[in-house]
């Protein structure tokens, strides 16, 4: 549940609502596969981990002789999670807004930070999870009414949902709904969060976790229909209210804070998993110890800050882009290859079916990371970044050189191996 609550946040709410806005069912089919791919890395981070005993962070550090690498992805979700802490508490306050007039975000800001404050410093996971739990299912109850509160076109949904389609000027936005599910952090704190488990109760929690979470970006995608015109939260919870009445734009509105404080909670949460994954097992990096309290801490308060004064963080949002278009294809391609590394994960290598399918996400993973990337480089010169033409034909064929390498280097360690 906090994998599910940590991929529903507000960013998640706004794309997948202009999704529908723009393109009604049409784009269904981009989130069933982008939850399948999260489901492929998800469970092979968990899968490992649970095997060798090491967390992702640790994994990465045995495999690579230099020790920087580790630091370096660690540092850089760190960073993407301070950039993005702002963004989750103003969702939440957005959720809020459309139920209560003359918000001050300042106080809200406050009350959020402190309520998620609470919440990390009771320091067991297991504790944030049950919390979690109870305010992911009040949300996708909230999202899913939402979805379904319209007439619904069934043999059009269907379409949207199996047959891939990109209608004109809807790539970006698809690449956009793959990129929000599957998100570097989630896949370092699933396997912090998995050390302990058996691998079969993992993969059905796991399982359970990330589908509900794609049904429930489903309903946000069909609530999103609901609009007509420019999309935005007011004039989606218009739409909804005009069609079901005032209490469905309450309800949508309960599903918007629940998304933001969620993340709200989660980001830090990762942020801290993250660096104690690379802390070589130091007792101040317990639930409880310092340091660990501290990296959590910093997140919230770069939130608290940016929320208060209403300054973009846009350098450090740059920033986290650039990383996490490194940071994605990398930690894609490394699993892969170490969840078919026998001295590592033992009896629990990888089935062809799931090399199968890490192949196809090793490839969006690496699309969506050149996109990152491109996107940073563009937003650093000051110009629009427009995804057609030579950009589109070179970002597929890098991704695919680097694909046939990765399976290459796969299928070179199975046969040593063997």
């Amino acid at each position: 549940m906090v994998i599910a609550a940590a991929f529903i946040g507000p960013g998640t709410v706004t794309t997948a609502s202009a999704a529908g806005a723009n393109y009604g069912y049409s784009l269904l089919w981009a989130l069933l596969f982008s939850t399948f791919a999260c489901l492929v890395l998800q469970e092979s981070a968990a899968r490992v981990s649970i095997a060798s005993g090491k967390n992702l962070g640790q994994l990465v550090l045995k495999r690579f002789s230099w020790k920087g690498v580790a630091w370096f992805l660690a540092i850089s979700i760190f960073l993407g999670s301070a950039a993005y802490e702002a963004g989750n508490i103003l969702g939440a306050i957005s959720g809020v807004a459309l139920m209560v007039s003359g918000v001050s975000k300042s106080v809200f800001t406050v009350i959020i930070v402190l309520a998620c404050t609470i919440v990390l410093w009771l320091g067991k996971i297991k504790t944030v999870a049950n919390i979690m739990g109870v305010v992911v299912a009040i949300m996708g109850f909230a999202f899913l009414l939402a979805g379904f509160s319209r007439p619904i076109d069934m043999g059009e949904l269907a379409t949207g949902v199996f047959v891939p389609s990109f209608p004109e000027g809807s790539i970006l936005i698809t690449l956009g709904l793959v990129g929000t599910t599957i998100v570097p952090y989630n896949v370092f704190m699933g396997s912090g969060l998995a050390k302990g488990q058996e691998v079969k109760s993992m993969r059905f929690g796991l399982s359970f976790a990330v589908i509900l979470g794609g049904i429930i970006s489903m309903g946000i995608v069909l609530a999103g229909t609901s609009v007509e015109g420019e999309f935005n939260f007011a004039n989606l919870a218009n739409a909804l209210e005009a069609s079901n009445g005032a209490w469905m734009a309450v309800v949508f509105a309960i599903g918007l804070f629940a998304a933001g404080f969620t993340s709200s909670i989660t980001a830090p949460l990762a942020a801290a998993i993250t660096l104690r994954s690379v802390s070589n097992q130091d007792p101040a990096w317990d639930d409880k110890g310092r340091k660990y309290r501290m990296a959590w801490g910093f997140i919230l308060l770069t939130g608290l800050i940016f929320g208060v004064t209403g300054i973009r963080p846009i350098p450090v949002i740059i920033l986290a882009q650039a990383a996490n278009g490194f940071i994605l294809p990398v930690l894609a391609v490394f699993l892969w290859i170490v969840s078919n590394n026998k001295p590592f994960v033992g009896a629990h290598t990888n089935s062809s079916l799931i090399n199968l399918a890490m192949g196809v996400t090793v490839f969006v993973a690496l699309v969506l990371g050149l996109i990152n990337l491109f996107k940073a480089g563009f937003s650093v010169a000051g110009e629009p970044f427009i995804l057609e033409g030579w950009v589109s034909y070179a970002i597929a064929l890098v991704a695919g050189l680097v694909t046939l390498f990765a399976i290459k280097k796969v299928w070179d360690e199975r046969k040593i191996q063997e």
